[in-house]
């Protein structure tokens, strides 16, 4: 189980998970659950088979409601009527390939979806902590291979990015144009790229490895040489958790911009995260791709303000990360439990 002595704050609060049923909603769900949370989760239908939301054994207090943030009216009665104390914001379109398809579903989810979200907060009479993630690709990425800070510069050439970065030039009018009393309490959250056990979404690089792998399909790479800030799912969700906790009690302080990710040390190219992988004895047909999508091909994070601000910092490193990635895997597909395998994964990070 988690530790109950870890962000005792949670306990009996009432919380709202936006995408709760995705790779890390569901992770989030969970840790708040299992810490005594209130936990009402808003979001689409799970849309991977296998789903780890769905293999996920919740208590009795959590609250699964399918919706889609893009229906202002039905999101906000949801909203209103939970009155929660806290709202971590996840649900979006996740996938650079799929926004260059569908560009208008991708900005009417992450941006018009998120500005949904903001107008209900402004409907309600109640306090509320709000962390509304975003992703590491919301800077102007010129590939100069240098790790950007909060203050830096937002862009987005792709659809998806530009979205995201959308999203927060919007949280930042809408906190100071409407929040300014600090009633409601936003900060947004940037995180480098999330892997871990129970991720089947398609087009992501380590769920189409475990595909090829335990299907034994060829698996196909684009981009080989191309750096990302790799991390394990339970360490940004913590840092989202932490923040939150934070926020909460200092708006003031702890408004704004955060990024997560590894340290500098730990960022690693494409190629080294598959040969990584290899050494946990998982052995790859590998076709290599021309990349048909534009794509920045250096991603890192500065997360200096997190590790000073928020006494965050990452505990895994590269190789601690996709072990246990593999062996969660490894033992779902020999049968066993995910409720097991996840406070396995938490409890070994907690301890």
């Amino acid at each position: 189980m988690v530790r109950k002595d870890f962000l005792s704050f949670y306990q009996n609060k009432k919380v709202l998970v936006t995408g709760h049923t995705g790779f890390k909603g569901s992770w989030l769900s969970f840790i708040l659950d299992d810490l005594g949370s209130i936990v009402k989760g808003y979001s689409l239908d799970p849309s991977t088979n296998p789903s780890l939301f769905n293999n996920i054994s919740f208590s009795n207090r959590f609250n699964s409601v399918i919706g889609d943030i893009r229906d202002e009216i039905n999101f906000t009665n949801e909203i209103l009527d939970f009155s929660p104390d806290i709202i971590f914001h996840l649900a979006a379109q996740p996938l650079v390939i799929k926004s260059y398809q569908n560009p208008r579903e991708t900005f009417d989810t992450n941006f018009t979806g998120t500005m949904n979200l903001l107008e209900a907060l402004k409907k309600t009479n109640r306090e509320c902590t709000v962390v509304i993630i975003t992703t590491d690709k919301v800077y102007e990425n010129k590939n100069k291979k240098i790790p950007f800070k909060e203050n830096d510069k937002l862009g987005g050439d792709d659809p998806y990015s530009a979205s995201k970065a959308a999203s927060e030039i919007l949280i930042n009018s809408y906190t100071k144009s409407f929040f300014s009393d600090n009633r409601i309490k936003i900060s947004s959250a940037r995180a480098g790229n999330v892997i871990g056990g129970g991720d089947w979404a398609e087009n992501r690089l380590v769920p189409d490895i475990i595909r090829s792998f335990f299907e034994d399909k060829e698996l196909s790479i684009r981009n080989p040489l191309y750096v990302r800030p790799w991390q394990h799912v339970i360490e940004p969700l913590i840092g989202y958790m932490s923040l939150a906790e934070k926020l909460h009690n200092n708006p003031l302080k702890f408004s704004g911009s955060w990024n997560f990710g590894p340290t500098n040390d730990q960022i690693k190219t494409v190629d080294e995260l598959i040969k990584e992988i290899t050494n946990n004895n998982l052995n790859l047909n590998i076709n290599y791709q021309t990349n048909e999508i534009k794509e920045s091909s250096y991603l890192a994070l500065d997360i200096s303000k997190s590790i000073n601000e928020l006494s965050w910092r990452p505990k895994w490193n590269f190789k601690d990360t996709i072990c246990k990635t593999i062996n969660w895997y490894t033992e779902f597909y020999n049968g066993k439990n995910i409720n097991t395998l996840i406070k396995s994964d938490i409890e070994s990070y907690l301890n």
